[in-house]
């Protein structure tokens, strides 16, 4: 099992942070032993909005070879919806894989190709941004549309990230998880 988590300029931590805590416990606490992640980008090191950096295990690798890839949002998107390099990466991603996205990383998905007649959400302040690239626009806190899951804002991070621990290795594993990190839904 292959997991990539897309990095960028300007993004989120807590959109990335949110979902990779959750999301490498499948690991760390045993549950999926070949379970694989990555963090992925078009640069060695990112610097997320808020100003920390984050170095990449990959730089411009081939995205078609993962399972799952993650792009969390951030102040950093508006600009790269027009980022014919990184779209075009992001583009080579299979569509076999299973794209999940957090508030505006929607848009990127969108931006992309990838939500033509997919369900998605994102932000409710970014809501009328999504409607550019999918007229089936949800309020919903996460949106399971098959090969593309969306979440809504900043801590919906959190419930997507187990949400895709329990897709991935089943609801015991996911409550244990959620036990672990104290999280309360």
């Amino acid at each position: 099992m292959k997991f990539a988590f897309i990095v960028y300029d300007g993004m989120t931590l807590l959109d990335f942070a949110g979902a990779y805590d959750p999301i490498t416990r499948l690991k760390s606490m045993g549950f999926v032993n070949d379970f694989v992640y990555d963090v992925c980008a078009t640069q060695k090191t990112v610097r997320t909005f808020e100003g920390l950096e984050i170095k990449a295990d990959k730089v411009n690798n081939a995205l078609n070879t993962y399972d799952y890839i993650f792009i969390p949002g951030g102040n950093g998107i508006a600009g790269l919806l027009k980022d014919t390099v990184l779209l075009n990466w992001i583009r080579n991603i299979s569509t076999n894989t299973i794209m999940t996205a957090v508030c505006g990383g929607a848009l990127l998905l969108g931006a992309a190709g990838f939500l033509k007649d997919k369900e998605a959400t994102t932000h409710p302040g970014l809501i009328q941004y999504l409607k550019n690239y999918t007229p089936k626009v949800s309020n919903a806190r996460i949106v399971d549309a098959g090969n593309i899951i969306t979440a809504r804002g900043v801590t919906s991070a959190i419930d997507l990230g187990l949400y895709l621990c329990e897709k991935i290795a089943g609801g015991e594993v996911r409550q244990k998880i959620q036990k672990q990190m104290d999280y309360q839904v």
